[in-house]
């Protein structure tokens, strides 16, 4: 893994097998969630060398509408929308549609699906997720339904898809908008069409952390023309011409540079995907027989991306929860997360508008208590993935001296993670 966090050899390792019971970390630097994708660095340099050439950096350059063209096409959509991010992607087009009032949103989700609400002054009502799905529960959706609900958002979360058909059937009966947070699932299929065509719009992330990025970025697709034409309005301040204002907006707009980085990013999202396919079947192999150890199946039958190793972890059969298990990858320099904790209701400021919201949201606590991720992407290969495996192994094997051990390192394993996110990086964040 050259230039990556490389694994030790297992012979270094072999008589003490985890950090927090005293061997060597097994990686040498810090193996991060959501490290970039870097695709053709020649490629992009060469479109950025254009870029100097042309002078034009900004607002809506060829580069910006090339990527809009190539990202419609690969979803399968009328219209793509590019933007400066995700979250300002989603803030745009939930003005654009005219939310207000309340919107149904999963609790199980980044803050930012909730964020894009409450920034405009709109209540996001937290919905409850189905438990075999991780995605928002379509019947749990329609019981939050009152005078004031004006739309819903689901999330495709982990690049699956939300019940469509189900949600669908609710917003056209009750005459609710519905949109889609696809942050998550750029280059996944729904019964064979691609994500990005349903609803009124779906938005997608382009984050550095996505296998897919464009530096930051993110798009809006849509079918509707004229919900096209106001997104267009608002990311651009409202200008219809060059002193003209035809419309309320703001600065969403992409850069040249990182539409520069997509359409190179484009030309290598295929090999992506294998790497992550690769990664995901072998961590499969790798966990499938551990007591309360499940990783979450993508459907093979669709297209995916892969790009999340989603852990499970059974605390009535694992012997170590999954807090315990966090602690021994963070002492291996393995950064393995706890998504969506604690859920997006039991954090500001959210926890202090609606401290009883837990009570209706029982299998999204239960969930978001029992689910980590582990790094993958181009910066693991099959030996860094056999010793992510093992560390997880060795950990159950060992599970009475690494509790006994986490309970005493427990406070110096949090000084550490807090520093090795100081400053952040581009894998510490979601999106922006």
């Amino acid at each position: 893994m050259t230039g990556s966090p490389t694994a030790r050899a297992a012979a270094q390792f072999s008589a003490a097998p985890l950090a927090i019971l005293g061997a060597e970390p097994r990686f040498e630097e810090n193996l991060h969630i959501g490290r970039p994708n870097v695709g053709d660095r020649d490629h992009f340099l060469r479109l950025v060398n254009e870029m100097f050439d042309r002078r034009w950096l900004t607002n809506v350059g060829p580069l910006s509408l090339e990527l809009e063209k190539r990202v419609a096409d690969y979803v399968g959509v009328e219209h793509c929308v590019a933007m400066c991010n995700g979250t300002i992607a989603l803030e745009i087009a939930v003005r654009a549609a005219g939310l207000s009032g309340e919107v149904i949103v999963p609790a199980y989700t980044f803050v930012a699906t909730a964020h894009a609400l409450q920034w405009q002054q709109i209540t996001p009502v937290f919905c409850d997720m189905d438990p075999r799905t991780h995605q928002i529960d379509p019947a749990k959706v329609e019981e939050l339904i009152t005078p004031r609900t004006t739309g819903i958002i689901g999330v495709h979360v982990w690049g699956h898809p939300c019940n469509i058909e189900a949600l669908t059937e609710i917003a056209e009966r009750r005459g609710l908008k519905l949109m889609f947070d696809a942050a998550h699932a750029f280059g996944c299929s729904h019964k064979g069409r691609m994500i990005g065509g349903f609803g009124l719009a779906e938005v997608f992330s382009f984050h550095a952390t996505k296998f897919f990025n464009t530096f930051e970025g993110g798009a809006v697709t849509t079918n509707d023309a004229e919900f096209a034409k106001r997104l267009r309005l608002m990311r651009n301040f409202g200008f219809s011409g060059l002193d003209e204002v035809a419309h309320a907006g703001t600065n969403g707009k992409m850069s040249e540079v990182c539409a520069a980085m997509g359409l190179c990013g484009l030309e290598s999202l295929d090999s992506v995907i294998e790497v992550n396919r690769r990664n995901y079947h072998l961590f499969r192999e790798g966990l499938g027989d551990l007591p309360g150890v499940s990783v979450f199946e993508y459907d093979e039958a669709e297209s995916n991306n892969f790009q999340y190793i989603v852990i499970e972890i059974d605390p009535e059969r694992c012997p170590l929860n999954r807090d315990e298990l966090v602690g021994v990858y963070h002492a291996e320099r393995v950064l393995a997360r706890k998504y969506f904790w604690p859920g997006v209701h039991r954090m500001e400021p959210y926890k202090s508008f609606f401290p009883q919201a837990g009570l209706l949201l029982g299998e999204t606590e239960r969930v978001a208590a029992r689910v980590m991720l582990l790094p993958t992407g181009t910066q693991l290969d099959p030996g860094g993935v056999a010793t992510l495996c093992d560390i997880a192994r060795q950990a159950i094997q060992h599970a009475g001296e690494v509790r006994t051990a986490l309970q005493r390192m427990l406070p110096d394993l949090q000084k550490s993670s807090e520093a090795s996110a100081t400053p952040p990086t581009d894998a510490d964040a979601e999106r922006s």
